[in-house]
């Protein structure tokens, strides 16, 4: 095997050169890069980075699986939604159960069910805290010995992908199982049946990797009559799937060029690279994991949309993200979380004691969801941590002398302040979810060099840079905000006139 050629000291002035080499075929044979660096396109003598094995699955590796999979449920989805739309999410649930059967095995299928039929039970008693433990503890089940290896003995066969679709189709069952145990604890007349519940929880583009729809936006959605689309709707899904497409194209070309996901491996590599281009390739990796979350999510969205769905959004731009509230990349998990738990518990979130319950129990179960494990309940201390902060520094400058002198300054200057402690919001923001997905070794590193071994002059430049991108982003907020409020002038000014002019008909 070829080495890589020794490292050299790396001077201030050839940081961003050693950079690109070391993203080019210069290191491509290092021993790290040996498990996730493979041979790519050929003809070009270009290597692959191969590290996000998510990635690889849906583009590469189950590619061809995937697509006739969701091939066929937009095909029979057609069909019934010409021939007889009053039954299409039955037969959503036909076409998904018949898919799960196919890729998984009948016995697998038998268990998925005894979940449902077990959730479904604890529901008709109708009450929430016990439907809530039993999902909890249900989904606990997945996460601990012996009752993995046992519940892991359903699936047949012994393929690559059955561990992921065997975690990904009970995880999610569980948490969709629980929305519609919650619901059905809502509902003060009756029970849903539980066909409603197999219709929900078989629906294949979101059986095996999400997003979660909630049960009551799925059952009103899957059960409308009306199928007409809105005026350029399918000209925007035909837009959507295309940009989707488009970015596939482009990160595959830059996964033949820029190793960005192998290189935070190689802690060697890592010292010997300079501040800027730690911090770069820590930024980019968390701009590549929502570029990820984006097209996976949306590539299931579009085939969701064209059954008449209205699917959770993506999530918000890394770059946007100043505040810990909006910090998510899964919206649905993040809506579930939201509705059942924070929202729940923390009420209208200005209470500082029950915005701490509201949080610790938010990130317990997301814990859980993800897998109790260090650098889980690292990430989930410090978010925690950062919510609360949130709430507190708020509390402390809603207090005087601050108030006073916030009203006696203008808009834009309380807007550049606020920028201020943002800036330092955004990196903690962004080392924080670097742990979960690097590791801990990198995040300490990107975290000595920002604040320590980079102070003053690389910290002070970080912090001007994203101070500025902060105030980009609020002015652009502001102005979204402000024509919303101008549209909503407009339709009260409108529906005010239209009801005079009802009135003055109907005394003429």
């Amino acid at each position: 095997e070829l080495l890589a050629p020794p490292l050299p000291h790396v001077g201030t002035d050839k940081h961003l050169v050693f950079f690109f080499c070391c993203c080019f075929s210069a290191n491509v044979n290092r021993k790290t890069f040996k498990t996730s660096v493979k041979p790519g396109w050929y003809y070009f003598g270009r290597k692959m980075d191969t590290a996000d094995f998510e990635w690889m699955m849906w583009f590469s590796t189950y590619r061809d699986h995937i697509l006739f999979a969701l091939s066929g449920h937009v095909l029979f989805a057609k069909i019934c939604s010409m021939l007889a739309p009053q039954y299409r999410s039955l037969v959503y649930m036909m076409y998904g159960l018949l898919a799960v059967w196919t890729s998984m095995g009948w016995t697998y299928v038998t268990l998925i069910l005894s979940h449902c039929i077990l959730l479904y039970s604890i529901s008709l008693v109708k009450i929430r805290w016990l439907c809530f433990i039993t999902g909890l503890c249900t989904l606990a089940t997945f996460k601990c010995e012996p009752f993995v290896s046992w519940q892991a003995g359903f699936v047949e066969g012994d393929f690559e992908l059955r561990h992921v679709l065997f975690y990904g189709g009970c995880g999610f069952t569980i948490m969709r199982c629980m929305s519609f145990a919650l619901e059905n604890c809502e509902r003060k007349d009756g029970n849903y049946s539980i066909l409603e519940l197999l219709k929900y929880n078989f629906y294949l583009p979101f059986f095996y990797f999400g997003p979660i729809m909630t049960f009551d936006k799925f059952y009103v959605q899957a059960n409308r009559s009306d199928l007409t689309r809105k005026e350029r709707e399918m000209w925007n899904i035909s837009l959507q799937g295309g940009i989707h497409l488009g970015v596939i194209i482009v990160i595959d070309v830059l996964f033949h060029f820029m190793y960005i996901l192998t290189i935070p491996a190689d802690m060697k590599l890592l010292k010997h690279l300079s501040d800027w281009a730690l911090v770069g390739l820590a930024y980019f990796n968390l701009v590549y994991d929502w570029v990820k979350a984006a097209v996976m999510f949306g590539v299931i969205n579009t085939v969701s949309r064209l059954d008449h769905l209205d699917p959770p959004k993506p999530p918000k731009c890394i770059t946007m993200l100043y505040v810990f509230a909006e910090t998510h990349f899964d919206r649905g998990i993040n809506d579930w979380l939201c509705k059942y738990v924070y929202d729940y518990l923390g009420g209208k979130h200005d209470n500082v004691v029950e915005e701490l319950i509201a949080t610790l129990c938010t990130f317990a179960v997301t814990i859980l969801w993800l897998g109790p494990c260090q650098v889980v309940m690292i990430w989930a201390f410090f978010n925690c941590f950062g919510l609360n902060f949130e709430l507190w520094t708020a509390k402390f400058f809603a207090m005087e002398p601050f108030t006073s002198f916030e009203l006696a300054m203008s808009e834009a200057m309380s807007r550049r302040i606020r920028a201020v402690f943002n800036s330092f919001n955004f990196w903690s923001i962004v080392l924080y979810n670097i742990l979960a997905l690097n590791s801990l070794d990198f995040a300490k590193l990107v975290t000595k060099r920002l604040l320590l071994k980079g102070f003053p002059i690389t910290t002070i430049i970080v912090m001007f840079v994203t101070y500025c991108l902060i105030q980009v982003i609020k002015e652009r907020e502001r102005r979204q905000s402000s024509l919303v409020h101008l549209h909503w002038k407009h339709f009260e000014k409108c529906l005010v006139e239209d009801l005079l002019s009802h009135v003055v008909a109907a005394l003429a």
